[in-house]
């Protein structure tokens, strides 16, 4: 038995009280959908900034009537102090997925971002250490590397932010160190990387590439790859994270207050990314064949190149990931196909 079955084992005999922030957005729901389906106690929060009713919709019918009985629903904003003190009542872990992503958005947006990013953390970390949770599991980012070189990315190694999001991710690993150390507060930060799959939206400004391209070669639309295409990432299917989350909230005070990477410890280029996925497009769809891209402009904040060393959540979470990209992507194309707006 590998550690994730152990720990479904565990969950299934027992039943805690979870808190998902962000639980209408696509990583958010998505772990909502998990706990139900273990039968666990689960509180949502969200404000509808960036996630959507549709998602909680598409949980419920996943997960039928009996499990949704145990989904309480709290709109409320993180900003606010008093949410986050009312969403942590009663609460064993905190998922706090909650936040403005998107490079491009902080540039435009920084005010914005640092309010949600920084303010609404610290609001849930001050609700969570009052409310005496067992565990704050939190999503950080591989947007806190920043300029270093150095591939694969390693914990312990990061360069200077190059984006005012890349700063608000890092500041909450800063904080919740600070924490663990003034308050004996057990988190642990996932820093993913790229992650995708069903429920991700592909629609507004700050859409995610995947279900964004998806979206333009089935409408035969013009699809526009920044820079030269070569341009790398660790894509990582949404499975893989529910995992990672479950595994941190569960594992050993050994393994508390710390940083992991959540990925594939594996690159993929944009030009490869937009091959694999015409190809599996164009059996649907024979127009995608012959599909090509538009090179534009690097775009300000990017990193080149984006790769995972996950060999600390292997050995101190025991994260073994079930899908590389291509498995990920079949998985995911069902999805896209039947629910993106045509």
């Amino acid at each position: 038995m590998n550690k994730i079955q152990d720990v479904h084992l565990q969950l299934r005999r027992h039943s805690y009280h979870w808190l998902v922030t962000g639980a209408a957005g696509f990583i958010g729901s998505n772990l909502v959908e998990a706990l139900l389906k273990l039968n666990q106690r689960v509180t949502g929060l969200d404000n509808f900034a960036t996630g959507h009713q549709r998602n909680l919709d598409q949980v419920r019918e996943l997960v039928g009537e009996a499990a949704w009985a145990n989904f309480r629903f709290l709109q409320a904003d993180i900003r606010s102090p008093e949410d986050c003190a009312r969403a942590c009542e009663g609460v064993d872990f905190v998922l706090h997925q909650a936040a403005l992503g998107s490079v491009p958005r902080s540039i435009a947006n920084p005010q914005l971002t640092n309010e949600t990013n920084i303010t609404g953390f610290l609001n849930m970390l001050v609700a969570a250490r009052d409310a005496k949770v067992k565990r704050f599991v939190y999503a950080a980012s591989s947007s806190t590397y920043g300029d270093h070189p150095g591939l694969p990315k390693v914990e312990d190694r990061i360069g200077k932010p190059l984006s005012p999001y890349a700063v608000t991710k890092y500041v909450n690993e800063l904080y919740a160190d600070v924490f663990g150390r003034t308050y004996g507060m057990e988190s642990i930060g996932l820093r993913y990387f790229n992650v995708f799959g069903p429920r991700q939206d592909p629609e507004g400004a700050y859409a995610a590439v995947i279900p964004k391209w998806v979206m333009a070669m089935i409408r035969n639309e013009e699809l526009r790859i920044n820079g030269d295409g070569e341009t790398s990432r660790d894509f990582c299917y949404i499975d893989n994270v529910v995992q990672a989350n479950l595994l941190a909230a569960m594992a050993g005070a050994d393994a508390a207050n710390q940083v992991y990477n959540v990925a594939l410890n594996d690159r993929t280029s944009l030009n490869q990314l937009h091959t694999m996925m015409r190809e599996l497009l164009a059996p649907r769809f024979p127009h995608v064949a012959a599909h090509q891209p538009v090179h534009v402009d690097f775009r300000a904040g990017d990193v080149r190149h984006s790769q995972a060393d996950i060999g600390k959540a292997a050995t101190l979470l025991g994260y073994a990931p079930t899908h590389r990209i291509g498995e990920g992507l079949k998985e995911a194309m069902n999805w896209y196909v039947d629910n993106l707006p045509r």
